[in-house]
């Protein structure tokens, strides 16, 4: 008979899909920052790198606190929203668009990764794993801003993709 799953399961399963999609996105902001066009847009990704990083090790700090290694578990989702943002660098190479479309892969990204924040949180707090929950929450609030910060650029971008 299988070994009943439990929230605490479910919470390590989530951490090790979100660790994973954490070190993908790392891997793929610089090919971003490259592709963009805008002086802001580059600066943007490049700050969001070095809070990757630091995202990065807060996961870690996380997956101490429940005596667990710290490794990944495919992500389908941060696969997907990545090849999607990788088909609008190829498809709007040299455009005014571009900018446009690495914002909204980006966007995507951050969405992905403020639903799971959200989530994880929620879980360590139910959990009592109040230490896990600060470091998410780290985490959460970081990415809340980059969302809000790309909104904001967006529309300077998108007023220039339109013209």
């Amino acid at each position: 008979m299988a070994k009943e799953k439990t929230l605490n399961d479910l919470f390590h399963d989530t951490l090790k899909d979100i660790y994973y999609a954490e070190r993908k996105i790392l891997k793929t902001l610089p090919k971003m920052a490259r592709a963009a066009q805008s002086a802001e847009l580059k600066a943007s990704i490049e700050k969001h790198k070095d809070q990757t990083e630091g995202q990065i090790e807060r996961l870690q700090q996380v997956f101490e606190i429940l005596g667990k290694r710290a490794q990944g578990k495919t992500c389908d989702a941060i696969e997907g929203i990545i090849s999607e943002g990788e088909e609008i660098l190829e498809e709007y190479k040299g455009t005014a668009a571009l900018d446009a479309g690495i914002i909204s892969s980006a966007q995507a990204v951050e969405h992905y990764e403020i639903t799971r924040y959200g989530t994880l949180k929620r879980w360590a707090e139910t959990l009592g794993m109040q230490d896990a929950a600060d470091l998410i929450d780290q985490n959460l609030q970081e990415e809340s801003q980059t969302d809000e910060d790309l909104s904001t650029l967006a529309e300077t971008v998108n007023k220039s993709a339109a013209a």
